[in-house]
């Protein structure tokens, strides 16, 4: 356990936890993207798959614990590993230099991360933790869509996900050890094909419901 430790709180060992629930969380991405696909279909069909996500009960919940250790942990490491970088010399040692170079993704990345996580919490109480006794969760996003600055400010928040997904995708496969030249320009733009399928994915559902509502 204590090899575990001193690992883990090593800047290497943060850097791999960081990358790890990274990939984590945009696999989930991915698969909530598709759940909220359904929103196309209508109002019946997003019903019928959030019941059948709720069907799934114990194991819902074990996913949603699963991914709130996640959460905790990356947010964690993140502000551990800001306050470190702001506190390390401001002058980069030459070979520290990452293979993307330093664009607005990066640079931006505790900037966007905050914001991701401000939005998360506020998303969950408008959408997730809102009573769903009167109306179904169709209605509710419906709703909430319906309003245009909820929309603006859900569009403007994928946007910064795309800037956090299309830096974040590559450098977690770096800091894991996939820093190659063989390898690296095809991790580079699968990052940015990615980042634009959850950019452009998540951010034209509202304003899709907002037309047709």
């Amino acid at each position: 356990m204590s090899w575990l430790l001193r690992t883990f709180g090593s800047s290497i060992g943060k850097k791999l936890l960081m990358a790890i629930t990274g990939l984590s969380f945009i696999g989930f991405l991915g698969a909530h993207l598709a759940g909220n696909l359904t929103l196309y279909k209508g109002g019946a069909a997003f019903n019928t798959y959030a019941e059948k996500l709720h069907a799934l009960g114990p194991i819902l919940t074990v996913f949603e614990f699963g991914l709130l250790a996640l959460a905790l942990i990356h947010v964690t490491t993140g502000i551990i590993l800001f306050v470190q970088n702001l506190k390390a010399r401001s002058v980069p040692y030459e070979l520290d230099r990452p293979a993307g170079g330093r664009t607005l993704s990066s640079v931006t990345m505790p900037y966007t991360g905050f914001i991701i996580l401000a939005f998360v919490i506020f998303h969950l109480i408008t959408i997730s933790f809102a009573d769903k006794s009167q109306r179904t969760i169709f209605e509710i996003v419906s709703s909430a869509f319906a309003s245009p600055v909820y929309m603006v400010v859900y569009v403007f928040v994928m946007v910064v996900v795309t800037l956090h997904v299309q830096h974040g995708f590559w450098s977690a496969f770096q800091t894991i050890g996939a820093n190659h030249p063989k390898y690296m320009p095809a991790i580079i733009t699968l990052s940015i094909i990615f980042s634009l399928i959850f950019g452009f994915g998540f951010g034209i559902l509202p304003i899709y419901l907002w037309f047709i509502g």
